[in-house]
């Protein structure tokens, strides 16, 4: 069976979705799934293409014990709505984002708001951080852990369901 792909999608790539990536990553490793579940992670947007992650963000990150060492891209529709299973919005405009990009709707039942996956926090979605303070960068960890931990749920399911 091929590897399930998840690509966590934010604005720029430099806060919310590489945080997202690193939290499952170490939850992926943590449950010794490197061989079944590969994550990855972009932009809606493409301004900070080759950027490393914030440095706030990566401050906060660092403190949970999680490793941000994503270089920022931008979603690539031709290539990532083909070869990524899920693909995790982490607020409305990220999503609406994703549907215009995917111009012939060909892709629509892959799209997710990180949210959705939540098990023990109710927020309606993961909000930017980038011109908050220090709050801001660990509700979104603590939003991400909490749906990042809902979403490796479903992807064991899938995985064992063979779908």
């Amino acid at each position: 069976m091929s590897k399930k792909k998840v690509l966590f999608v934010c604005l720029g790539n430099i806060c919310r979705s590489p945080a997202a990536e690193a939290v499952m990553n170490k939850l992926i490793e943590k449950e010794n799934l490197k061989e079944k579940i590969e994550t990855d992670s972009a932009g809606i947007m493409g301004y900070h293409t080759g950027e490393q992650a914030d440095s706030r963000m990566r401050k906060h990150a660092a403190k949970r014990g999680y490793t941000i060492s994503h270089l920022a891209r931008k979603v690539n529709p031709e290539k990532d709505f083909e070869n990524f299973d899920y693909i995790i919005a982490m607020d409305d405009e990220n999503f609406v984002g994703l549907l215009e990009m995917d111009k012939d709707a060909n892709h629509r039942d892959k799209f997710f708001r990180m949210v959705r996956f939540s098990q023990d926090l109710d927020h309606s979605c993961v909000s930017d951080p980038y011109y908050g303070g220090p709050d801001g960068f660990e509700l979104v960890l603590d939003i991400l852990e909490d749906s990042c931990k809902g979403l490796l749920e479903k992807l064991k399911d899938d995985i064992n369901q063979g779908s």
